[in-house]
């Protein structure tokens, strides 16, 4: 399967958990605990959840329970209970309470299950027989003790425990305070007594005890790596000290003694935030270790429609009929339950090798004994049907298992045999599977059905088995495909892709990965309407078990000109064309171009509200998951100067300017004189109040300077005062946009924090590349931004909770400031450590989180190809001898 690989034992003991936890609400925690705590806490809170093995333990009052007045009325807090609950059930993950009161109060009140581990009397009762483990002098010593204790003080301060007796200080005045210290001391004077010292409390026991003790011995116990030890009293000083350098310690209250807890929490509540983002944390890194890595996923596309397909040979996501329509198969956002279309050995043998076929997107994955040949079958240019093709040959049995699950698996699925395969019921269009000869048996799977069947290829007609799954009504030839006609269908599917690749201009080095890039660019093209999507997922975590899910198959003007630029530049004008003319349609429909959202739909519609599906789990535990994109509201004044950049670019090949791209250019330019003054949310969507963002003030000056340029070549006259404003926008960005005190210009105007985007200052031909404001914006961006191979978009707080790697495309812009600046060297290298990102059928996502190294976000990213394509091409003219 896609998300969780086939553990499933231990695949369905997490999911319990999971479920058991959902109950509780704690999955809202984690959002809650990225904005309620320390910024360097939640951090360390990510870095020890990814332990390979991690104890959690904590003191009682005042740490998960409260601090009251009437010692026998402390009740834990539920949700910390649901919590060291749920970390307990977690492979590799231990919890216990170590606390002075007595073990059987302890396991009385706080209702903690036997997974967690409990220690009475700071560690000296580890069970309730402890007595019985006491010698006769302790006998003798606890009876006389315990006689004078409940005659020298009063009773209502005294709490019996198995091996001796607390002393409650909690409520006295000073003058009582210091009568009682006073009797105590010497009653423990007296007797073979051991004092333990906290706030509020004095424990006296027959039984030495320590809580470093008992926290050294429970580590030893479980045999963990890493160590989280919360606490809050005197006492649990000394556990605390036992810390070492991968451990992580908490200390509860604000008292000025000095501690040796690495930070500070302000009261229970608080502990329990730490502990339901640890749990939340940690329950998603274990997800995603058997979760199918994001780069391993590889692209079926046409041109219309898009699918991903797993390295078990997993159908796992394939919206339809829109890109932004619901998925029938969204396996990769959690579940099996959530729909797939699989073939595999029915041994349950591991697939040897995937890999494209040519320069194309057709997908071989191959078993030992088992071939498996997936397409997006070519389908009339204005059509939304989809016909996916799988071509199983061998001589081992196959197993087919095809599970759609409608509307984002939010409706039971049924279906009914045909005499041709299976046929989806319910549907508004038809969906058929046809797979003449093949048995397919029926099976309940909750309240939805999966079509089964096990079949040996070359025992077929032909020797093989073609599977023609057809969703609409524009399908009639896949019946024709599934009983002879395949081939015929494969070679005009083979023969688009190499055709088109054939025309294309390319470097000299790292062909096939830019082939690869160039191809992925051009699957994201959808030629029935020209729109571009930023990519063809929605939700897939920019940070393991994080919120930062966003849905990306939409076109953005930003990305959408920067993708088509991107192919334009290898010599492919029709995405371009296409494009523009999808703009222009969008325009048509706009009161007027200033007013232009950031983002449409394929078909130029505006986007639904974006919504939450709770039903699904989310990769690797990552949730929610979103459909639809509120950024659509959003101010962002930046897109205005990719798509003149294109206009520009696209004129100067074709030689010549229509007079709707000179419309357009035009436009464009009175977009920018109308509102470049504004603030805005910028190129990464902050979703805070707006700024004067430095990357959008260069973007407006870019629409401004481009149009000239066309102007200028093609004999045009400007519409208005367009050299005046372009100087006026490059003069505000010089006077406000560079920052004396960080030696570069950042992410807004009076602010100090660097933002990668800010590199267009210099990318865009404002400043020159020797100038010394760029210069040392480039050194501060690559000193502070980037870690490895990846480079961060910014380290500022952006209004979202949750972590996020380094992006692919901010990369490249740092490469090509190393072009830019004479650093060829550095350019080189680094460009290689990006290389070495991609996954193995040479696709890359959005992001890349040096430190779990994971590759994170939406996938394949045009972005991310994008931004590869243009370093490459750079770096041609800067081939090493």
């Amino acid at each position: 399967m896609s998300t969780v690989e086939h553990e499933s034992v231990t695949e369905s003991r997490l999911a319990s958990i999971a479920a058991s936890v959902r109950s509780s609400e704690l999955l809202g925690d984690l959002a809650e605990a990225s904005r309620e705590l320390d910024p360097a806490l939640f951090r360390r809170l990510f870095e020890l959840s990814r332990s390979p093995s991690l104890l959690v333990a904590t003191d009682y009052d005042g740490t998960i329970a409260p601090i009251v007045e009437m010692p026998g009325e402390a009740f834990p807090l539920e949700s910390s209970v649901d919590s060291m609950r749920a970390l307990a059930l977690l492979p590799a993950t231990s919890t216990g309470v170590i606390s002075g009161r007595s073990l059987r109060d302890l396991a009385a009140m706080s209702r903690l299950p036997r997974e967690v581990h409990l220690f009475g009397s700071h560690g000296g009762e580890t069970d309730t027989f402890t007595i019985n483990a006491l010698d006769e002098a302790q006998r003798a010593t606890l009876a006389a003790f315990r006689a004078e204790l409940t005659r020298v003080l009063p009773d209502e301060i005294i709490e019996h425990k198995t091996t001796g007796a607390a002393v409650h200080l909690r409520g006295l005045d000073e003058t009582e305070r210091l009568r009682i210290e006073s009797a105590v001391a010497e009653l423990a004077a007296a007797h073979p007594i051991h004092p333990t010292r906290g706030k509020q409390v004095i424990d006296l026991s027959v039984v030495p005890s320590s809580k470093a003790e008992a926290l050294t011995r429970l580590r030893a116990q479980t045999d963990v790596e890493s160590v989280v030890f919360i606490g809050d009293d005197t006492a649990d000083e000394f556990a605390l000290e036992t810390l070492g350098e991968n451990d992580l310690g908490l200390k509860v209250g604000h008292e000025s003694a000095a501690t040796h807890a690495d930070f500070r929490l302000r009261s229970p509540d608080e502990v329990s935030v730490v502990l339901g983002a640890l749990f939340e944390l940690r329950k998603s890194w274990l997800f995603g270790r058997r979760a199918t890595p994001i780069q391993r996923h590889s692209l079926l596309g046409n041109g219309q429609s898009t699918a991903l397909v797993d390295p078990s040979g997993s159908i796992c996501w394939m919206p339809h009929p829109l890109p932004h329509s619901a998925s029938m198969f969204s396996e990769i956002l959690g579940s099996e339950t959530a729909g797939f279309f699989a073939v595999a050995p029915a041994s349950g043998a591991a697939p040897l090798t995937q890999r494209y076929i040519g320069n194309s997107t057709l997908l071989e994955t191959r078993w030992a004994g088992l071939n498996c040949i997936d397409y997006l079958a070519p389908v009339d240019g204005y059509s939304d049907d989809t016909i996916v093709v799988r071509v199983l040959t061998g001589d081992v049995p196959a197993r087919i298992r095809f599970a759609p699950r409608l509307d984002y698996a939010t409706v039971p699925t049924r279906m009914a045999r045909t005499d041709e395969g299976v046929q989806v019921l319910g549907t508004s269009e038809p969906i058929e599977l046809y797979g003449p000869g093949i048995d397919f048996e029926l099976v309940e799977t909750g309240d939805s059905h999966t079509a089964e069947a096990t079949v040996v290829p070359s025992q077929q007609p032909e020797g093989r088995v073609v599977l023609v799954l057809a969703c609409g009504t524009g399908t009639g030839d896949a019946g024709f495909m599934a009983t002879g006609g395949e081939h015929y269908v494969r070679e005009r599917a083979l023969n688009f892709w190499t055709n088109w690749v054939d025309t294309l201009t390319l470097p000299a080095h790292h062909r096939e990965e830019v082939i690869r890039s160039a191809i992925t660019l051009r699957a994201l093209c959808h030629e029935p309407t020209g729109g571009v999507l930023a990519a063809p997922t929605t939700s897939l975590p920019e940070g393991i078990g994080g919120v930062r899910n966003w849905d990306y198959r939409y076109t953005w003007l930003r990305d959408g000109s920067m993708t088509v630029r991107a192919l334009l530049a290898l010599g492919s004008t029709g995405e371009a064309e296409g494009f523009l003319t999808w703009l222009s349609g969008v325009l048509a429909r706009t009161v007027s171009p200033e007013q232009l959202h950031p983002l449409y739909a394929v078909d130029g519609s505006a986007l639904t509200t974006e919504a939450v599906l709770a039903h699904l789990p989310g990769y690797a535990g990552s949730r929610p998951v979103r459909v639809g994109n509120a950024a659509e509201h959003q101010v962002q004044l930046d897109v205005f100067g990719p798509v003149t950049e294109l206009l520009d670019e696209l004129s100067d090949h074709l030689g010549e300017l229509p007079e709707n791209y000179w419309l357009l250019t035009c436009q464009m330019v009175e977009a920018v004189s109308k509102r470049w003054f504004e603030p805005d949310h910028g190129i990464w969507e902050a979703r805070r109040p707006p700024k004067h963002n430095i990357y959008t003030r260069v973007m407006c000056w870019v629409t401004v300077d481009r149009a000239l340029r066309i102007a200028h070549r093609f004999g045009r006259e400007p519409r208005g005062a367009w050299r005046q404003l372009r100087e006026e926008i490059a003069q505000d960005v010089l006077t406000y946009g560079f920052n004396e005190e960080v030696g570069a210009f950042t992410v807004a105007y009076g602010e100090t924090d660097l933002d990668s985007a800010a590199l267009f200052v210099g990318l865009s031909g404002l400043l020159e590349a020797d100038d010394p404001r760029f210069v040392s914006t480039v050194d501060a961006i690559e000193r502070e931004l980037r870690v490895g191979p990846t480079v961060f978009r910014y380290r500022y707080d952006d209004g979202m909770p949750g972590l996020e790697g380094g992006f692919h495309i901010c990369t490249t812009w740092l490469i090509e400031a190393f072009i830019k600046v004479g650093r060829i060297d550095d350019a080189w290298d680094l460009f290689r450590q990006v290389n070495n990102l991609l996954g193995p059928t040479g696709l890359l996502s959005e992001e890349y989180d040096p430190v779990a190294e994971e590759h994170l976000g939406n996938h394949p990213q045009a972005y991310s190809h994008l931004g590869y394509i243009r370093v490459a091409q750079l770096l041609d003219e800067h081939r090493p001898s």
